[in-house]
């Protein structure tokens, strides 16, 4: 069995998301002890943002430029590592109510028509059905549903809303929320975030 690890934070050791995922990843290795685990950390190498080029070059034109070669091989090599993946872990931090543009710019690296996702005369379908994926979601303040700022959240909602739309419906969130509201509250969704990791089960 493999899983895809990916961590997209710009925090580093400080960040809360990385926290999380690495004790996802830890709890999965417990469960599943001969679990092969491919890391990405997006915050370090991500693909670059689509450009008219990389549509060019999607549509068959010639790519001379060196840059730009390397930057679809990367893509590719982001492709298929979700490809080869049983399980899915994403440190999801939300910045500006949204996602970091790290992970933005893989998501459209791997939403690929007639790869991920086809559309036939029912509408889309998702083709990575099977696979089970865990989002490790940090918020600073709060948004989960039944609070104030509910509707500001388009970080988890997308992220979900994006795998389920490749056809991963299997979607466990792990949410740390307030974490910047105070060092008692970031100490509490930490403790609560880690307890729900404790009792992931197969």
């Amino acid at each position: 069995m493999k899983l895809l690890h990916l961590d997209a934070s710009i925090l580093g050791e400080h960040s809360v998301s990385r926290q999380l995922s690495a004790q996802i990843v830890a709890r999965l290795r417990v469960l599943h002890p001969a679990l092969e685990v491919v890391y990405r950390d997006l915050a370090a190498v991500a693909p670059a943002h689509l450009s008219p080029q990389h549509l060019a070059a999607f549509n068959g034109a010639e790519v001379s430029d060196p840059a730009l070669q390397a930057d679809l091989a990367l893509g590719q090599a982001c492709l298929d590592e979700l490809l080869q993946a049983d399980l899915l872990v994403i440190g999801a931090p939300m910045y500006n109510f949204s996602l970091p543009s790290s992970l933005k710019a893989w998501i459209d690296r791997v939403a690929v028509a007639g790869t991920t996702f086809a559309y036939g005369e029912a509408g889309p379908e998702g083709l990575l059905k099977g696979r089970r994926a865990y989002i490790a979601s940090v918020r600073g303040g709060q948004y989960a549903e039944g609070t104030p700022e509910a509707a500001l959240d388009h970080q988890e909602r997308y992220l979900q809303d994006l795998l389920g739309f490749l056809g991963i419906v299997d979607v466990t969130v792990v949410r740390a929320e307030g974490v910047a509201m105070g060092e008692s509250e970031k100490a509490q969704a930490l403790a609560d975030a880690s307890a729900r990791i404790a009792f992931l089960r197969v």
